[in-house]
């Protein structure tokens, strides 16, 4: 949001100065972006006086100067190379020290091929007004008897231009006179009261019926696309440029004044936050009217664009079709020029929610979409239409007829019981009531109550005020956030007991040993295409997105594998193919709370495993593949606190996992701690990715809660000093038997002794193939820990092994 000074004091009686107005805006929470200040930048460029023009002896492209800077004052030799420079014009000088922005050069006194050039006379592009740098500027003739004043403050271009960044919940200060009343609010001048036209005969009220017929065709579930729609019928316009203050007015603001009709509209948007729409009235074709669009029809906007609207957009329309969208741009066919006799002028309110949905649809940013889609104040419909008929009967003359309004503007009213103690309770700042309730005044609510109890109506142009917290924001942002009393935490005494939740302490976790097995965390959006979705097990209706920002993100993500692979793709095609990454975040099974997963998930590429990745002298760098995945998951489970050699690990992965290459860790049969392997070649190849791929996903929310030590005091470290005992079986089991149910059955034989089962060789092939068996080999390692075993005792343990191997498998010890 951009205004001028002079601008603001329009509506503001203040003495402050502009650092005191800047500091100010910045401190009620109306950040100042930046300030531009022609005045300084360009003080030194002068209106100057080109009393002879003679060639340069020595260049033909260049012409020595005599130029009168000041009345009264020898003139200066200058050298000029700008071709439409000549005896008897005016232009703009720059004097020998002076810093020409649109060069980046301070003027120095040196000789031009032999001439010596006392300063400059320059451009437009040279002092940065616009991209003009075909010659130097020319000043009217109006300004001659002006030589020597500041070129910018005799075309009224000194006046500095504050830019405001405004959140989005303040429509209110989408016109000067909003920011206007903040400031007054905040202390630093008094708001002016507002000017109203005389609605009299002879005035912006005239004494016939508008000609135009003005309706609204929605049904009853698309009223509140627009609810009312006002105008008025002037005939017997003169449209013209407009006044010099009103172009330098928009100039400044980056507006390209168009005419008298535009201008008033485009002045009103920035003064008032009130967006209008003038339409050649000659040009309609019967009545004018607010619908939903059609399909198929379209309209050439005013931006020379051809728009194809749909029927959940809000249009402007005549008999013939659409004039334009509502909310956000009109259409050239009814567009005012000069040679416009008369108007219909057009004040209405379209939908927040509807004109933000059909601007992004149809690409559109206009200053009257920015203020709608905010929520413009709804009281302003007929005064804004009478300011707008005022302004024009003064500029452009004509008769107003009038108003013909249909439906009626909504009545927002918001009524909050307010306690005054509330802005001591959650801000710590002490201010009597009777400075709340003058805070709240200057900001325009209506209060009443006595005491601390108050009753305070919420004015229209406040849309995002709705509760007591509210007024409280309101009340400090004006009483200014460093009054607030800043408060250390009480120091506890000894050490503080830990903050984080048990979900917290686990992501922590989880990301360090994630990053401390080599892979980088990336973030990445949570909405996908309706493709990936489904080829993850989602692309459910409930979970696609009413008004995404772009196709490729209209759905919810059910896994965070899509954007983990998109990402490794994009490595890879910049020629970085072995890398790890992984990412915590929340999936989405449905629409309702309790389907929001937690889940870490990680993707190797290429030979990103733990040892590192890249080609290796030994030749024995390998592609990622399952197992890389299974330990990724393993080693966040043993540091969440699982027993990993308790957690059962199946075959049946999701279909977007090798259906030999992939497995699950489960607790039982019903809970789901992760999945992981390699990814399905077809699914890679759908979603353009280059296989192989080794994924994982662990889903956080499942694993069950911690067991809490009794007491501060950590477990005795429990240690042996006797060696370890290993022994191999080698047991001759069915073809279909997993090697994770012998290694279970083989653990629990002997649960005080034995500390570890692992497999180290699987024999398939020659008199066992014909018999449909498999001879898999284990290692079991007994730890004593008060004495040395004896054989006897070994023995023990190894029949113990083998039975409980043969009952689990039926498998036989191998001879």
């Amino acid at each position: 949001m951009k205004f001028t000074l002079s601008w603001l004091k329009d509506h503001l009686e203040t003495d402050a100065s502009l650092d005191q107005i800047s500091t100010t805006l910045s401190a009620i929470g109306l950040e100042v972006d930046g300030i531009e200040n022609l005045g300084e930048q360009l003080g030194a460029f002068r209106i100057a006086k080109v009393l002879e023009a003679k060639p340069h002896p020595d260049a033909d492209r260049l012409q020595v100067l005599q130029v009168e800077t000041e009345p009264g004052k020898p003139p200066l030799e200058v050298v000029c190379g700008a071709p439409n420079a000549r005896a008897g014009m005016l232009g703009v000088f720059a004097p020998i020290g002076t810093y020409v922005p649109g060069s980046g050069i301070t003027l120095e006194k040196r000789p031009v091929r032999g001439v010596v050039s006392n300063g400059m006379m320059c451009s437009a592009a040279e002092m940065e007004l616009s991209d003009d740098s075909e010659g130097i500027i020319e000043v009217s003739e109006e300004f001659a008897g002006q030589v020597g004043t500041a070129y910018v403050a005799a075309l009224g271009l000194d006046d500095p231009v504050i830019e405001v960044g405004l959140t989005p919940n303040r429509p209110d200060c989408t016109g000067v006179r909003g920011i206007a009343r903040d400031l007054a609010a905040a202390g630093l001048g008094e708001l002016k009261p507002e000017p109203k036209p005389e609605p009299k005969l002879g005035g912006v009220e005239g004494d016939y019926d508008c000609p135009v017929a003005i309706d609204l065709e929605f049904s009853e579930a698309d009223a509140d696309a627009c609810p009312v729609f006002a105008g008025r019928y002037v005939r017997g316009v003169s449209n013209g440029p407009s006044p010099q203050w009103l172009q330098n007015r928009l100039k400044s603001v980056g507006l390209r004044p168009i005419n008298a009709l535009v201008d008033v509209t485009n002045y009103i948007s920035y003064d008032r936050g009130r967006p209008l729409h003038v339409y050649d009235a000659d040009k309609l074709t019967g009545g004018v009217r607010a619908r939903l669009g059609r399909e198929g029809e379209s309209f050439l906007g005013l931006d020379g664009k051809t728009y194809v609207v749909d029927d959940t957009m809000c249009v402007i329309a005549d008999d013939k079709g659409p004039l334009g969208l509502g909310g956000i741009m009109g259409g050239e066919d009814t567009g005012c020029t000069e040679a416009t006799q008369n108007v219909l002028i057009e004040s209405a309110w379209f939908d927040p929610l509807r004109t933000a949905a059909t601007g992004r649809k149809t690409g559109l940013v206009t200053d009257a979409r920015y203020r709608f889609e905010r929520g413009v104040d709804p009281a302003s419909v007929l005064p804004g239409l009478d300011l707008a008929t005022d302004m024009i009967l003064k500029l452009a003359g004509g008769t107003p007829s009038r108003a013909n309004v249909a439906g009626k503007p909504p009545e927002p009213d918001v009524k909050i019981q307010f306690e005054t103690a509330r802005v001591a309770k959650l801000t710590g700042l002490e201010l009597s009531d009777a400075a709340i309730k003058a805070i709240l005044d200057a900001l325009g609510c209506e209060v009443s109550g006595k005491g601390g109890k108050l009753t305070v109506k919420v004015p229209s142009w406040r849309p995002d005020i709705f509760g007591p917290a509210d007024l409280v924001e309101e009340v400090v942002r004006i009483a200014g956030i460093d009054t607030v009393p800043s408060t250390p935490l009480p120091r506890m005494h000894g050490v503080a007991r830990p903050v984080l939740t048990s979900n917290q302490s686990r992501v922590r976790r989880t990301r360090r040993t994630l990053a401390g097995r080599g892979l980088t965390e990336a973030i990445t959006w949570s909405f996908i295409t309706k493709e990936e979705a489904e080829a993850f097990g989602g692309g459910d209706e409930t979970l696609t997105l009413a008004n995404p920002i772009s196709v490729e993100m209209s759905v919810m993500r059910p896994s965070l594998l899509p954007g983990l692979l998109a990402a490794a793709q994009r490595n890879r095609n910049r020629g970085n193919p072995d890398l790890a990454l992984f990412e915590l975040g929340q999936a989405y099974a449905g629409p309702k709370p309790d389907e929001q997963m937690l889940i870490a998930a990680g993707v190797r590429s290429g030979t990103a495993r733990l040892i590192g990745g890249g080609r290796h002298w030994d030749g024995a760098a390998k592609p990622a593949g399952v197992f890389d995945a299974k330990e990724d998951v393993a080693s966040v489970l043993a540091n969440l606190g699982l027993d990993v050699t308790k957690v059962q690990v199946t075959r049946d992965a999701p279909a977007w996992y090798h259906p030999g290459r992939s497995g699950v860790f489960r607790l039982g049969p019903k809970v789901v701690l992760a999945h992981f392997g390699e990814l399905h070649p077809g699914l890679l190849k759908g979603l353009d990715v280059e296989a192989p791929l080794a994924a994982f996903e662990l889903f956080l929310d499942r694993l069950p809660p911690e067991k809490k030590r009794s007491g501060l005091t950590r477990p005795p470290l429990a240690t042996a000093d006797l060696m370890p005992v290993r022994r191999d079986f080698a047991f001759v089991l069915n073809a279909d038997v997993a090697a994770g149910d012998v290694v279970r059955a083989a653990q629990g034989a002997d649960k005080k002794l034995i500390t570890s089962v692992n497999v180290f060789d699987v024999f398939e092939g020659g008199n066992l193939a014909a018999e449909g068996k498999k001879s898999l080999a284990i290692e079991v390692t007994l730890q004593p820990m008060d004495a040395t075993l004896t054989d006897k005792e070994i023995e023990v343990v190894a029949e113990k092994v083998i039975a409980a191997v043969g009952k689990a498998t039926g498998g036989e010890i191998r001879g």
